[in-house]
């Protein structure tokens, strides 16, 4: 019996080959995801172990940096873009030191010029600016007139604090994806191009934002508030977008992040308590990095929430490792602060929304 090698071969051409070809693109999306989970624990577990056994000022920030940048499912960083933000958090931390410097001392110079700079930063990211250096020089220019009223000396190692974390940060982040690398070769997502021209959305925005900050920031620097900087913090990044809704969402998901967050650094703290060893907490660090980066990059509803709960751990638990401090007082202040936080900017949009200028809610043909 002869065999027709040719029918054979047509046969198998007509075989359906998509099951192959989703089991192939299901697997590598299941190794690309475990990449980005141990990527995830191992950079934070990294940055935890070099913050905590260096101590240098604001060494904490290095953990906190890493656990927000490897949270969002980005390739390597490029080694000019590394550099480029290096450069960027630089400027951010010198123009708040010198703007700070120079204007602080003429009290209503510095309100009028305040309000000014924080309309361009919001005004600047509307148009698609670099979303790095708009949070850098938020922090910057809220945090600076804070710290030089207490000295001087205290907001210039706040910038070479905060310029060693920000750069550990990256090294950590081009370390971390040399040991794990993606299985495959991922795109950077699609770069933002700066609106040059003159948007009214993005200045109507920009202006509310600016409205609402503006004064929050003067009543904390004229009451050197320096212990409730959250609140003023958490104010600036609930404002980025200057919608209630949003707004209000975004201060109910930092609550509920920070009670998850709070849930295991309560755990953690116990077990520090039993072991108090240093390489047994990096592990724990690792081990929660496991447990959250598995949601993380899940298609589970909750995954919103474990970014920033990580992030509320870590400050959690380092607030508690001070001499004198009390884990439940500092868990139960940080909720109080976005609680007060959340209420200011819903309560303050609501106020701004109801005398707004009604024909400017339908201009904006111009854009």
């Amino acid at each position: 019996m002869s065999i027709d090698v040719v029918e054979i071969v047509n046969e198998l051409s007509r075989v359906d080959k998509r099951p192959l070809r989703r089991f192939q693109r299901r697997r590598r999306v299941g190794e690309l995801t475990r990449a980005r989970i141990i990527r995830y624990a191992l950079g934070i577990a990294l940055a935890i172990a070099l913050a905590y056994g260096v101590r240098w000022p604001l060494s904490y920030l290095t953990p906190l940096l890493c656990a927000v940048i490897l949270a969002r499912p980005l390739p390597v960083l490029p080694l000019k873009v590394g550099f480029i933000n290096m450069v960027v958090t630089l400027f951010a931390f010198l123009f708040g030191f010198f703007f700070t410097q120079l204007l602080l001392p003429f009290p209503l110079v510095y309100s009028l010029a305040l309000a000014v700079v924080l309309f361009r930063i919001y005004y600047y990211l509307n148009r698609n600016g670099s979303f790095w250096l708009t949070i850098m020089l938020l922090l910057s220019v809220l945090m600076m007139p804070l710290l030089s009223s207490i000295n001087e000396g205290l907001a210039i190692g706040v910038v070479v604090g905060f310029l060693v974390s920000s750069w550990l940060t990256i090294l950590i982040l081009w370390l971390v994806h040399y040991i794990v690398p993606d299985p495959e070769a991922v795109s950077m997502p699609p770069r933002r191009v700066l609106q040059k021209a003159y948007s009214f959305h993005a200045a109507q925005a920009a202006m509310k934002s600016a409205i609402v900050v503006t004064p929050l920031a003067l009543l904390f620097i004229a009451g050197n508030w320096v212990n409730q900087i959250l609140v003023l913090i958490f104010a600036a990044i609930f404002t980025l977008v200057p919608d209630l809704e949003e707004g209000r969402d975004a201060g109910i998901a930092s609550f509920i992040s920070t009670l998850i967050g709070g849930l295991f650094a309560m755990i953690l703290y116990i077990l520090m308590v039993a072991v108090p060893e240093f390489y047994f907490y990096v592990l724990l660090i690792f081990a929660v990095g496991m447990i959250f980066g598995t949601i993380i990059f899940s298609d589970s509803p909750a995954a919103i929430y474990y970014p920033s709960a990580m992030t509320g751990m870590i400050v959690l638990l380092n607030s508690s490792m001070e001499l004198g401090s009390s884990f439940s007082e500092t868990f139960f202040v940080r909720l109080g602060l976005i609680l007060l936080a959340t209420v200011y900017v819903v309560f303050a949009l609501k106020i701004l929304n109801i005398f707004w200028p009604e024909k400017y809610y339908s201009q904006g043909t111009s854009d």
